[in-house]
């Protein structure tokens, strides 16, 4: 029932690996000048930070997290659900489905801290410049970066990618359609001019894009024919990065090789990291298969995504003579909703009744003790996970301020009532609570005729769950007799993944599983999630098709919050109107990741508090471990 990375904004592994959207804030930006300019000019700045001051000043060797010593070598086999048949990340939520590893073999312009919030340092770029404004950004490229193939990283090539992401990719259009132009500047530096003054997270967010090589997506293939940057590709493209493609199997996996004379490797942002020789991406259609190879020794760690597999599915002798290791590690980077989200689009929920009585047909807390043993908690936030911005109680204070310029545009109710999801659990419950859904269906012009619900002209209510694997069709299988008590009928479709995410893109579903991930400082993102302009973009994260004045109000807010006390209260009214809106039925929450993995990697300690678990970027292979788990040397 979990939703995979490409729901998500960053999932729990590449927010480890890579920098990730959405994990920035706006509020006051760069930190200490690397040197100083001309009193008309912005000083360089080597560190990008959204909380005040950074923790690692200009010059410094590595981050603190890392072991400088760690041996590098070895090989991991990892878990992916799904399959894939795309090498572009271009055209990523758009068409095709991308092959996790990529985005290891690609760089930008600045990498993130992991013990630190919303903080970067320089990778591509070696510092950056911008007005006190806001108004526009300057990055200045490291001249000794270059491509696989020996070519320096360019302007040029910052240019390419930043038009071609703008253009072709939904996720990107929406975060950075407040910068109106990319243009060389200098030798070495790229210059980005925004629509507006005021938007603080721009400067920072500029940097987290991915650089492509303008001369290799300009040039032709191995068979002569042009490349096309706007089209699906399975050819193994040109990076500038730690790891590259080594080989694949098309839909099955993906191996990469640790580029020996990587350019980078001794960027403070790279010390200690990138220590694994080979990684290889297995993929699985379910998780149970995947669960199966790992138990049998085909792979090397397994994110567990079942909170009843975790406590029923490892009682094997390899965990109980420790050569397999059980880790929960605590997700203090991010939180995010998860639940059912309905098609607005769709005219059956229109009506806020409707949806509202979904919500009390859920009965979660029997889910959770019949499919999780009890693992969770449920969401009870769009921000579940980071208590500073998530709805509690009445409105109040700033946050009162606010919702009151938008009281003919919000439900009355949420100035009045605490928000709370419906309590199941027993059986007395679930009645009571299926007898307020009936009634809700009954207030919005539906009736019960021969046991089938139906509408005002008398046509009967059918609704089609959107699944893309066992997984989700699981936890709607124990949804689906609730609805069916109300006179509903409800189908349950499951499809691979590559017609999934194509049936996402185009909204072509009544209800499916949806996840937004946010990060302790929110931003620009939230147009994408639930803004107005991307309801009916193809490929938008904004899946339920939300259109609400008042959402889109306090998104503005939200992007041009003037301190951290704004955002904050700007953040609890956007979660209010969206729990009180009734967009999805939500669904479970852990604040943590389960990882089981045969026992031949370390890590250093502690873990950052950013980084989840790390792996594999941040661990590496421990020949002496690896000794005693047997199986491969």
């Amino acid at each position: 029932m979990a939703i995979t990375r490409r729901q998500l904004l960053k999932s729990s592994a590449l927010a480890a690996m890579t920098p990730a959207l959405g994990a920035t804030a706006s509020l006051p930006a760069f930190t200490t000048a690397a040197q100083a300019q001309s009193a008309s000019e912005p000083a360089w700045r080597h560190a990008l930070s959204l909380f005040g001051d950074v923790k690692y000043p200009a010059g410094f060797k590595r981050f603190d997290y890392v072991n400088p010593e760690a041996p590098k070598g070895g090989v991991v086999r990892m878990f992916e659900l799904g399959t894939f048949d795309n090498f572009n990340l271009v055209i990523d939520g758009l068409k095709g489905s991308l092959a996790n590893g990529v985005q290891m073999t690609i760089e930008t312009l600045t990498a993130r801290s992991l013990d630190e919030p919303s903080t970067a340092y320089g990778q591509l770029a070696e510092a950056a410049a911008y007005p006190d404004d806001f108004s526009y950004v300057v990055y200045r490229l490291r001249g000794e970066a270059h491509w696989h193939d020996g070519k320096p990283v360019t302007p040029a090539d910052v240019v390419f990618s930043f038009d071609a992401l703008k253009k072709n990719s939904p996720m990107y259009s929406a975060y950075y359609q407040h910068i109106v132009k990319c243009e060389q500047v200098g030798d070495r530096d790229v210059k980005f001019s925004f629509d507006a003054v005021g938007n603080r997270e721009l400067p920072t967010i500029v940097g987290e894009f991915p650089v492509l090589p303008k001369h290799w997506w300009e040039g032709t293939d191995a068979q002569g024919k042009q490349r096309d940057i706007a089209a699906t590709t399975l050819e193994i493209p040109l990076g500038s990065g730690p790891y590259r493609i080594k080989e694949f199997i098309a839909g099955r996996s993906v191996v990469l090789e640790r580029v020996p004379d990587y350019w980078g490797k001794d960027l403070p942002v790279s010390v200690g990291q990138n220590n694994l020789e080979q990684i290889r991406f297995e993929f699985f259609r379910d998780d149970t298969v995947g669960r199966e190879a790992f138990k049998a020794d085909q792979l090397d760690w397994f994110t567990e995504r079942s909170g009843k597999q975790w406590s029923t599915a490892y009682d094997f002798p390899a965990v109980t003579e420790k050569r397999v290791i059980k880790e929960k590690f605590p997700n203090a980077s991010s939180g995010r909703m998860q639940g059912y989200a309905f098609n607005l689009r769709r005219p059956l929920f229109a009506d806020v009744r409707v949806r509202r009585a979904f919500n009390y047909a859920y009965d979660w807390e029997e889910s959770d003790r019949q499919l999780s043993n009890g693992e969770y908690h449920r969401d009870g936030s769009y921000f579940d996970g980071i208590p500073e911005f998530m709805a509690t109680g009445v409105p109040e204070g700033k946050e009162l301020q606010i919702l009151e310029t938008l009281r003919d545009k919000v439900p009355a109710e949420l100035f009045t009532t605490p928000y709370k999801n419906p309590v199941g659990g027993s059986a007395e419950a679930s009645r009571a609570n299926l007898r307020e859904a009936g009634r809700l269906l009954k207030e919005a012009g539906f009736e019960v005729r021969d046991r089938k619900l139906v509408d005002l002209k008398g046509a009967p209510v059918s609704v089609e769950f959107l699944c893309q694997d066992q997984g989700d069709e699981r936890g709607v299988l124990f949804y689906k007799p609730y609805l069916e008590r109300l006179g509903m009928t409800v189908n349950v479709r499951t499809v691979d993944s590559v017609q999934y995410q194509n049936r996402l893109r185009s909204f072509d579903f009544d209800i499916t599983t949806a996840g937004w991930g946010q990060s302790i400082s929110p931003g620009n993102e939230q147009r994408d999630f639930f803004g107005s302009e991307s309801a009916d973009r193809p490929g938008s994260r904004n899946l339920p098709g939300i259109k609400n004045p008042a959402v889109d109000a306090l998104i503005n807010r939200i992007i041009y919050a003037k301190d951290r006390d704004e955002l904050v209260a700007s953040c609890k009214a956007l979660d209010r109107v969206l729990l009180w809106s009734c967009y999805v039925v939500p669904q479970f929450a852990a604040g943590f990741q389960r990882a089981a993995r045969w026992d031949r990697f370390s890590h250093p300690e502690p873990l950052p508090k950013y980084g989840i678990s790390g792996f594999p970027n941040l661990w590496w292979w421990d020949a002496a471990k690896a000794a005693k788990t047997g199986g491969r040397s």
